[in-house]
């Protein structure tokens, strides 16, 4: 009966009722775009920064993370990372050797990070075959490396040619070598296009004198929003176990947050302020959904004296009230939902291209020239329960009103009621 009374009520003012509705999904519309473009640029920056370079989580030894340095490894053994796959969440497991280098040729020298990995691998999880611009893919028992495009330009070196490494290897260990260059990859983030030289794996094992054992574990997981839990399972499985595997000493379970801080950094803050613009907005939208609220009780006292004075519980009263202000907010969560979601949809399949400036600008900062947009559960339901908590905090006054209602005074209607 109150339900069906409520709904007649929001009718009687058709275009109060519309209006405010609209607002509301404007609002919603704009929240909802504007998150899922965030967390959408984000996700794909994430991604796009752990294939090319760091891995979403990394198994390293304790001590890497500050020395960097190749005389802290971890075993290459099937027994030693059967552990994370063990886990459900973890979906891919690469060995990498990452070291420092001085590269040269002809009269110029550069520092370089040498990067050892499984080519076939490696190409799986990035698509690096992708960027060959010169040359032919690595294989995993060629004496060659690929170098960044940036960096061949840097040497003005091309495929055929030839580039010493020289550094430091395992245990004090001399690492040097001439190696020819086989392909040039061109990397669309400048930072590792100008400093990157991939090798095969056993050929950096045999350049920096590691034998079997890595610098780092690179984990890939499928849902980025699991890492948090992942890396706590890892740290248990590995701390309960990897002693009994005959690895003495811990293993340092670091993800992208801990791996790319500036990044972690960037985006902290970038999501500080679209959270702010979007609170901002949902204000500026709730001072007209209270307006909205309080005009439909103060100008229906005498209405509301009648059914009090006529056996209506003053609960139920309230229950009205609340049951026409949920109906306006549904309506407005309707309405947005019907608008936002076929746009999200669209943009999500088919991500805007940035060219230009703009397009420089972020790769120069680091980050993919797209803006995608990400459709996740957790956004929709983010900006249903803050349109809901917002008609929560617009009904309190109102609701305050109705309760302290003086039925005498309510009777005589006008100015009377208070």
């Amino acid at each position: 009966m109150l339900i069906k009374l409520a709904w007649r009520n929001l009718w009687r003012q058709k275009r109060r009722t519309l209006l405010t509705a609209c607002a509301l999904s404007l609002a919603l519309i704009l929240s909802l775009v504007m998150r899922s473009t965030q967390e959408g640029s984000y996700a794909n920056n994430i991604e796009n920064n752990a294939r090319f370079s760091t891995g979403l989580i990394q198994l390293q030894h304790p001590e890497f993370a500050e020395t960097q340095s190749i005389d802290d490894l971890l075993p290459q053994s099937d027994a030693f990372i059967d552990i994370a796959k063990q886990l459900p969440d973890v979906e891919r497991v690469l060995p990498r050797i990452e070291s420092f280098s001085l590269a040269a040729a002809a009269d110029k020298s550069k520092g370089v990070m040498v990067l050892g990995v499984m080519p076939e691998l490696e190409d799986d999880y990035s698509g690096i075959a992708s960027k060959l611009v010169a040359g032919e893919f690595l294989k995993q028992d060629d004496k060659q490396v690929l170098i960044g495009q940036g960096l061949a330009e840097y040497f003005e070196l091309d495929v055929g040619d030839e580039i010493v490494l020289y550094g430091q290897g395992y245990r004090g260990q001399t690492a040097a070598g001439l190696y020819t260059i086989k392909g040039i990859l061109h990397f669309p983030i400048s930072g590792l296009d100008n400093q990157l030289v991939y090798m095969p794996l056993p050929l950096a094992q045999t350049l920096f004198s590691t034998d079997k054992q890595v610098t780092a574990w690179v984990l890939h997981t499928r849902e980025l929003s699991q890492i948090e839990q992942t890396v706590n399972q890892l740290q248990q499985a590995y701390t309960e176990q990897a002693q009994s595997l005959g690895f003495k000493g811990q293993v340092n379970v670091r993800d992208w947050k801990a791996l790319s801080p500036e990044m972690a950094q960037q985006i902290a803050m970038d999501k500080a302020g679209g959270i702010f613009m979007m609170y901002l907005l949902y204000g500026v939208v709730g001072f007209g959904l209270f307006a909205t609220i309080l005009m439909m009780t103060l100008e229906r006292q005498r209405e509301f004296g009648v059914m009090l004075a006529t056996g209506l519980l003053r609960p139920k009263l309230l229950a009205l009230v609340m049951l026409e202000s949920s109906f306006i907010s549904l309506l407005g969560i309707v309405f947005g939902l019907l608008v936002a979601t076929p746009i999200l949809v669209w943009f999500n399949l088919h991500p805007i291209q940035l060219t230009g400036e703009t397009a420089q600008l972020m790769l120069d900062m680091g980050w993919e020239p797209i803006i995608p947009m990400m459709l996740a559960p957790w956004l929709f339901i983010d900006q249903i329960l803050i349109v809901l908590v917002l008609m929560l905090l617009c009904l309190i006054y109102p609701l305050w009103r109705v309760y302290h209602l003086d039925l005498v005074t309510a009777l005589k209607g006008g100015d009377h009621a208070h």
